[in-house]
């Protein structure tokens, strides 16, 4: 009896084991894993750059031997992250020595400039940026921002909306490269959003230039009725969320 059992028991066993193809041999070499790729010491520094771990990406981007421009670049962006500007500008014209027709760091000498509150220097600069590179969007708005900080805002407008036709989006991302607007009153920011709702009302951008306009009268913009009467307006009072929006008192300043 007992022997029949157990031959009932192996019988079971047999089927119930997976097919011979089916089993991993146990000496089988386990799958070559993919080496992983090396960081290189620039991307390792823009990984901190976006970290914001500024201090930390200078040390990684100088120890590329030799510095490029680009490299050189990152650099004064980091410095210019950490509030040193005279290390930034530094940085930048050392990058432009090794490139002359380096657009982006001829901008970012304008974005010094401007820091410094030398606006004419930042013009200066911007437009022998875009004497090089005439398609970059964020060198306009730079520039743009620089006219508007000398209350030249016929000319701000018109770089606006240059730069708005080459990038759609380009004031609703940061970017590395430049500056759209440093430090400034609430009554001038508020201003800024003023003519940034018209350039995009005439692009009709309709749901920036709502949203632009409600953040002009929460920062105090003080001419509400250019909303109500300027033409480039005209489409946006039709809206029921612009009568809403109109309900907003401009915050005393």
């Amino acid at each position: 009896m007992r022997n029949k059992l157990k031959i009932a028991l192996c019988f079971f066993l047999a089927l119930s084991a997976p097919p011979l193809a089916a089993r991993q041999p146990q000496d089988a070499a386990a799958p070559a894993q993919q080496p992983k790729p090396q960081l290189t010491p620039e991307m390792r520094g823009d990984i901190l750059m976006a970290r914001r771990m500024y201090r930390e990406a200078i040390e990684a981007y100088q120890s590329v031997n030799p510095p490029t421009a680009v490299i050189l670049n990152k650099i004064g962006i980091a410095y210019q992250q950490l509030g040193d500007l005279n290390m930034a500008q530094k940085m930048y014209e050392r990058a432009l020595k090794l490139n002359k027709k380096y657009a982006e760091a001829i901008n970012n000498i304008g974005t010094v400039h401007y820091a410094r509150k030398s606006y004419r220097r930042a013009i200066s600069a911007y437009r022998k940026a875009l004497a090089l590179n005439p398609d970059s969007a964020s060198i306009y708005s730079n520039l743009g921002t620089a006219y508007f900080a000398r209350r030249d805002y016929r000319r701000a407008i018109e770089c606006y909306e240059k730069a708005i036709s080459l990038d759609p989006d380009v004031f609703e991302r940061r970017g590395t490269q430049g500056v759209l607007l440093q430090e400034r009153s609430v009554e001038e920011r508020a201003k800024f959003h003023y003519h940034l709702a018209k350039v995009y009302a005439k692009n009709g951008r309709n749901d920036l230039a709502l949203f632009y306009i409600r953040k002009s009268l929460e920062e105090g913009f003080k001419e509400k009725k250019r909303y109500l009467e300027e033409n480039e307006f005209a489409e946006l009072r039709k809206l029921p969320e612009f009568e809403e929006i109109m309900k907003i008192e401009p915050r005393v300043l």
